[in-house]
């Protein structure tokens, strides 16, 4: 069963064939009108379950539209719909979708649900987010990079501001693939202990500079992601600014990088917070080819998980 849980329990070969296989398919669209199907439809017939138990808008579409193009349908659940866990156990919930769908993404908040849900599903799952890791987004990173800059192996990638869930997923990719990654930011918010461990027992170098600009001396990418959660109560995101301010990604901070170095974030931004408008506007940033780039990342992870 190829479930798509973590960037970390898939093996490398298979992550470039994703990648590889999202370029492709990139590829053979360009010309063709936006909303216009694939000439390849491996998903005719196959209906994917979409579950949301957070709000989404690029992971909801992006998938959406995705399976839609390569002419599989979908239906849209909400955690309310279903009412995850409460009503119905987690197991059972997966037992039955798998009567009905061929696959199931699930965005959810507690990691241990999508573990349930791919432990007790007879069709693959992907994890659309959790609280933990967000790896699909971080496919569509190194595929963003990638057609900016070539192969991201050997290079060195700067995470500045909060280690969070996205964080996590990218240390994940350092270590299969062969980047390099230096965190810069408070130590209330380092990554966890376990995945900097992961990486770096794949033989990749991982650092902590609590200096933002000492950090991107040398980086070929710079990475950032909101400071607050839209859960996180008003004092909590004064003190989480009041920490994170210092990180912020802007014009200065860029100079200190590689001249040709990219600027990623997976969106919403909050502008003027973690990044300035100049940034997210400017030269280096690619964040809108990386918002494009979560339908191809995910269309490939789709048929990597069906095996067509």
């Amino acid at each position: 069963m190829n479930h798509f849980l973590d960037i970390h329990k898939i093996d490398s070969a298979e992550l470039r064939g994703i990648i590889d296989s999202a370029a492709a398919m990139k590829a053979a669209r360009q010309g063709r009108a936006r909303g216009m199907p694939d000439d390849d439809q491996p998903l005719a017939g196959q209906m994917v379950a979409l579950i949301f138990e957070k709000p989404s808008t690029r992971t909801r579409v992006s998938f959406d539209v995705g399976v839609r193009q390569m002419g599989g349908q979908t239906m849209l659940l909400s955690g309310t719909d279903m009412q995850l866990g409460h009503g119905e156990t987690i197991a059972d919930t997966a037992r039955v979708l798998s009567r009905y769908v061929d696959l199931i993404m699930i965005r959810t908040f507690d990691e241990s649900v999508l573990i349930e849900m791919a432990e007790y599903a007879d069709v693959p799952v992907i994890n659309g987010l959790t609280d933990r890791t967000h790896p699909c987004q971080i496919m569509a990173d190194i595929l963003t990079y990638e057609e900016h800059r070539g192969p991201i192996k050997g290079r060195k990638v700067v995470w500045s501001g909060d280690g969070n869930n996205v964080c996590a997923s990218m240390l994940h990719a350092a270590g299969q693939l062969g980047f390099d990654l230096t965190f810069t930011g408070p130590a209330q918010l380092d990554p966890e202990a376990e995945f900097i461990g992961l990486a770096r027992k794949a033989g990749v170098t991982i650092q902590i500079e609590r200096d933002p600009h000492k950090a991107v001396a040398g980086a070929d990418l710079v990475v950032t992601d909101t400071w607050v959660s839209m859960h996180d109560s008003q004092s909590a995101k004064e003190r989480r600014h009041n920490m994170l301010r210092p990180y912020q990604v802007n014009d200065a901070l860029m100079a200190s990088a590689k001249p040709d170095a990219l600027f990623m974030h997976c969106l919403p931004a909050h502008r003027e917070e973690e990044v300035t408008s100049a940034v997210m506007d400017g030269p280096a940033s690619v964040v809108f080819d990386e918002a494009e780039n979560r339908l191809h990342a995910q269309k490939a992870v789709m048929r990597w998980c069906l095996g067509l």
